[in-house]
């Protein structure tokens, strides 16, 4: 009996230890549960405002009715592409309800100072201009950064650093890149690379001289191809079609035209045309312009073998890089957290043989 009592004591302290145990084990198990959910939530506020930067500032700036002054001031619509680019300004900022805008247009250099003076003194938290002349424009452009009021340029740049971000096509590479068109269409006409050339230019700006000289470096190339002449067109279709009615009684050798800008080259076609000398000479452009397009579509004479896009949409995005830039945030996909200094947009050759692809019937340019 006593060895049978011993032993259920000893099963009874086994049991008693056993359970002790398994209340230590559920225990630690409910305490490390404990421990990782308070971790996980403690991760996920710490990462919340992180991953989510611009909803944040989005729903902030939503919920407490923060608007902005936007000021945007551009030249007149006096030509297709400046037209597009005006709807396309308008567009934009009318997206953004938090966005109140002053759009100013101006047909000289005087009236767009005086414009941008008036949005200075509104206190407008931000501008958007394209200068209707580059250095006539830059004492205005000093003055904004004086009121520390970021400055996006489109278009035509200023003759300065003065500007918070810059956008536009690559005038350069249009340059070249109409010229080496060129080369190659007299090497096929004329059997070599030479011939009389004519150039037809804009106004006085960055995108004239950067146009100018890139194709200007590119034939120099060339000894056999001679620039005879050169008149501005000012970027519209009646200046230019009397700078090349002009140049047309005053050459009666002509191989091709370089226009650097295809509102330019409708005046250009129909002086061309008025004078009989279409079959004499063809045309190397650019702007992407759909009236263009539909010239290369239809084969007509003269032929206009190239334009190489600058889109008019430029102003849309120069008016949202605005709203980003006044609200902190930098562009989607990019890791830096603001706007680029500068940016540069590609000019791509539209010819003949692949127009089909950017030809828009609906098209505002």
């Amino acid at each position: 009996m006593l060895k049978v009592k011993k032993n259920k004591t000893w099963m009874l302290s086994v049991m008693v230890i056993t359970g002790i145990l398994m209340l230590m084990l559920s225990a630690c198990s409910n305490n490390s549960n404990t421990s990782a959910t308070s971790t996980t939530s403690t991760t996920n506020q710490s990462e919340t405002p992180k991953s989510n930067d611009t909803t944040s500032a989005q729903s902030s700036d939503e919920s407490s009715g923060k608007k902005y002054k936007l000021g945007i001031s551009v030249p007149s619509a006096d030509h297709g592409w400046m037209g597009a680019l005006v709807a396309n300004t308008k567009t934009e900022a009318e997206k953004h309800p938090n966005i109140e805008y002053f759009l100013y247009t101006a047909k000289d250099p005087a009236k767009q100072t005086s414009d941008i003076e008036d949005l200075i003194t509104k206190k407008v938290d931000a501008i958007v201009m394209l200068p209707i002349e580059s250095a006539a424009l830059t004492p205005v452009a000093d003055k904004i950064a004086n009121a520390n009021i970021p400055l996006i340029v489109i278009d035509r740049a200023i003759n300065s650093e003065n500007y918070r971000t810059y956008i536009g096509g690559d005038n350069y590479g249009i340059g070249h890149g109409d010229a080496v068109y060129l080369v190659e269409q007299l090497k096929k006409t004329k059997g070599k690379a030479e011939g009389k050339v004519i150039e037809i230019s804009g106004v006085p700006s960055t995108v004239t001289d950067l146009r100018s000289k890139g194709f200007r470096d590119y034939i120099q190339n060339y000894p056999g191809i001679q620039i005879i002449a050169s008149q501005p067109g000012d970027f519209t279709r009646e200046k230019a079609l009397k700078a090349t009615e002009n140049i047309l009684q005053a050459n009666k050798e002509i191989d091709a035209v370089y226009s650097q800008d295809d509102d330019m080259t409708v005046g250009i076609v129909q002086a061309i045309r008025d004078a009989g000398r279409e079959n004499e000479m063809f045309i190397v452009s650019s702007g992407g312009m759909k009236e263009i397009y539909q010239m290369m579509k239809e084969k007509q004479k003269p032929e206009v073998i190239v334009s190489l896009t600058y889109s008019p949409t430029m102003s849309g995005t120069a008016v949202n890089l605005a709203t980003k830039i006044l609200e902190g945030k930098g562009l989607e996909g990019f890791w830096e957290k603001s706007v680029p200094h500068s940016i540069v947009l590609e000019a791509t050759p539209v010819t003949p043989e692949n127009v089909d692809q950017f030809y828009n019937p609906d098209a505002k340019y």
